[in-house]
């Protein structure tokens, strides 16, 4: 069995309008949402064993923060580029270059891609908008990720802050 958790990365900043999009840091929400979020996760249970997040400031800072709570190495997060502001398919691209000794993985994503990915991984459950810090938690029946996308999955759980 897999376990893929998608998050989205936690509130930014809009402080500066004329900053470019991929510098935006988190505002003051965001920096308290993305540990509680982190807590939740291990209160279920589920800590990843890789985390692989697009390289945007807010993205990186938000997996720093959790991995941070999790007591994973900072350094040993793998940044895709893929992952900036991509599509739902990009997920799987990235998804079948992982390695099959992982298998509980966090990746670390935009809207609307990883919305549009969440709806595309399960019909149990329709999501209309992953919000900052949100959770959407998916498990494939298959040891290969390679096999994720074919494999037959069960839906875990959608979590989020404002979710009480």
């Amino acid at each position: 069995m897999k376990t893929l958790l998608l998050i989205r990365h936690a509130k930014s900043s809009w402080n500066n309008p004329d900053m470019d999009d991929f510098d935006r840091p988190l505002n003051k929400r965001g920096k308290q949402n993305a540990p509680e979020m982190a807590n939740r996760l291990v209160s279920r249970g589920m800590v990843p064993e890789l985390i692989i997040a697009s390289p945007a400031k807010r993205t990186r800072t938000t997996a720093k923060i959790m991995a941070e709570e999790w007591r994973y190495p900072k350094q040993a997060i793998l940044l895709e580029e893929e992952l900036y502001l991509c599509y739902a398919s990009t997920f799987l691209k990235v998804i079948t270059k992982i390695d099959d000794d992982f298998s509980t993985v966090a990746i670390f994503a935009h809207n609307p891609g990883i919305t549009d990915f969440a709806n595309y991984l399960t019909e149990e459950i329709r999501i209309d908008n992953v919000p900052t810090t949100g959770i959407f938690a998916i498990q494939a029946d298959t040891d290969n990720w390679k096999d994720f996308d074919l494999a037959k999955k069960k839906f875990l759980f959608f979590d989020y802050p404002r979710n009480n």
